[in-house]
């Protein structure tokens, strides 16, 4: 050993209390795609609690109800579907789905949501100009409303249903696709033409 690296060894030797090594066990741990020790449906309901304590939400419905709306929009299931089961309005399911800040690319698919919320002008002067009914641009005007505030919370509870429902969808389909292609590993070249 040269000079240098002698005192370089000694001087990590007085810092490390006299080790030689200074080594951390390293454990590989099975994950999922975001690990946290919570179920699934306790995150779900810290969300919405965590959302209905901040924006106040108005609508009819329980935390298990919201829940069920957000499983629902991330499984594809419409806001009339839902209505059905719930036996609601289809316009409290909207409402309760923008109030989750979930909105849909279909829910102002044929308006520019920038230019309604920076128009000031009232809602039949915008109807007009849009070729649409006054519920319409209400409704447009309310979903640019949700993204505003959806934006203004960093989309951090979006995120955090998009982590929680679109990985369990994820996960499912992954564990589904590996148990397919175990399966036709394992059965592979087998003869299949059985008479009893």
């Amino acid at each position: 050993m040269n000079d240098k690296t002698e005192e370089l060894r000694d001087i990590f030797t007085d810092v490390t209390d006299g080790e030689e090594t200074v080594t951390e066990a390293q454990e590989n741990d099975r994950g999922s795609l975001e690990k946290d020790e919570r179920t699934d449906r306790e995150r779900l309901e810290s969300v919405v609690t965590q959302m209905k304590e901040r924006y106040g939400f108005e609508g009819p419905f329980s935390t298990d109800e919201y829940i069920e709306i957000a499983e629902g929009f991330y499984d594809g299931r419409s806001d009339a579907d839902l209505a059905d089961e719930l036996g609601v309005d289809e316009d409290d399911v909207f409402e309760a789905r923008l109030s989750l800040h979930l909105v849909d690319e279909n829910d102002a698919d044929e308006v520019d949501l920038v230019a309604i919320r920076e128009r000031e002008e009232n809602d039949a002067t915008l109807a007009e100009e849009y070729g649409v009914d006054e519920e319409r641009i209400e409704r447009y005007r309310r979903v640019a409303a949700a993204q505003d505030e959806s934006r203004a919370a960093n989309d951090r509870y979006r995120d955090e249903f998009d982590s929680v429902l679109a990985d369990a969808d994820l996960s499912e389909r992954m564990a589904t696709d590996v148990r397919e292609d175990g399966l036709e590993d394992a059965t592979e070249g087998m003869e299949t033409d059985v008479e009893f």
